[in-house]
């Protein structure tokens, strides 16, 4: 490229340097300006750089001088503060719906909005790997296709899927039809709630949806979808357990192989116990909260180990049944 055309990039590159490589921590000296252009070309003396610096600075730049020993310019303010980007990178890694791909993906894209020193510190927080994340690489596009037939206020089609105990997606047969109504965020996964002809007023995980399309059916809105209090249906229908973890080895009948994997994460050992059950041991909230996720299998699923949990979750059934048996 001719000088004279790098002479005419010369403010976007300008404009490069103060956001990639400045912040109240990282001041640039007229030579650290004057030599970052020289390196693409660009001649530079110090009376235009001012001029130049002006001319960003009446665009809306927050450009600012610091006088003194050891002084020069910086970018004082950027749309997001990086509290603000480690707030949002934050969500992103705690997000169970977004792939750890797409995570890391939409790290590395926040990371632009800052200079490259406060990028470094956003990176270090990046703990994605350890984290239990979706394993269906197409939620993020299924969310945004989902917002754009509510906003057009057209039905869906999609397929839906569960997960084995091979730890492999396995779809069930025949197409899914539906009126979407809300997307709802509970227990750090994506639900769809909508009408279905067959089930009525349902929800749906949004991460066992696959292959979903807009098509050209309006909605259907009956009177439960315009009286939905979303917030009561999401309380109603969700829910999560909390309390002090101990190793606890559980049975499970194979029809429970995607709410395993779903609660502990694609990495977990389902070790097969005949043709119907698998075990898992993993370490586990023990609670009345957990015993009532548990209970909620009934019979398909088993505490096998340790005897004290094993005796104090059958003390707390025992105690449920005699609720229902006593007399009022």
């Amino acid at each position: 490229m001719a000088r004279s055309e790098n002479q005419k990039l010369k403010l976007l590159y300008l404009k490069e340097l103060f956001e990639t490589q400045s912040d109240e921590d990282h001041i640039l000296s007229m030579q650290d300006i004057v030599s970052y252009l020289a390196a693409r070309g660009i001649r530079a003396e110090r009376k235009s750089v001012y001029a130049d610096v002006a001319c960003l600075q009446a665009f809306g730049m927050d450009i600012m001088l610091q006088k003194g020993p050891g002084g020069g310019y910086f970018l004082a303010s950027r749309p997001f503060e990086l509290a603000e980007l480690k707030l949002l990178s934050g969500a992103v890694q705690a997000s169970k719906f977004l792939s750890e791909r797409k995570s890391v993906a939409l790290i590395e894209k926040l990371s632009t909005l800052c200079s490259k020193y406060q990028a470094a510190q956003l990176k270090r927080q990046l703990t994605v790997r350890d984290r239990v994340k979706s394993m269906n690489e197409s939620v993020y596009y299924t969310v945004d296709r989902i917002h754009e037939a509510i906003a057009r206020n057209l039905q869906v089609r999609f397929r839906y899927f569960d997960w084995g105990v091979d730890g492999r997606k396995h779809e069930r047969p025949g197409d899914y039809f539906a009126s979407p109504y809300a997307l709802v965020w509970d227990d750090e996964n994506y639900y769809l709630i909508a009408h279905s002809e067959r089930h009525g007023l349902t929800h749906y995980r949004v991460d066992k949806m696959a292959k979903l399309t807009i098509t050209q059916k309006p909605r259907v809105m009956t009177e439960e979808a315009k009286n939905l209090d979303l917030t009561r249906y999401g309380k109603a229908v969700f829910g999560m357990f909390s309390g002090q973890a101990q190793q606890v080895k559980l049975r499970f009948q194979n029809s429970l192989a995607g709410v395993v994997l779903d609660r502990f994460g694609k990495d977990a050992m389902l070790v097969p116990d005949g043709n119907e059950h698998f075990t898992f041991t993993t370490e586990i909230v023990v609670s009345p909260v957990f015993y009532g996720w548990l209970a909620g299998f009934g019979e398909r699923a088993e505490i096998l180990f340790p005897e004290s949990v094993r005796a104090e979750f059958a003390a707390q059934c025992r105690k449920t049944l005699e609720l229902y048996e006593s007399s009022r």
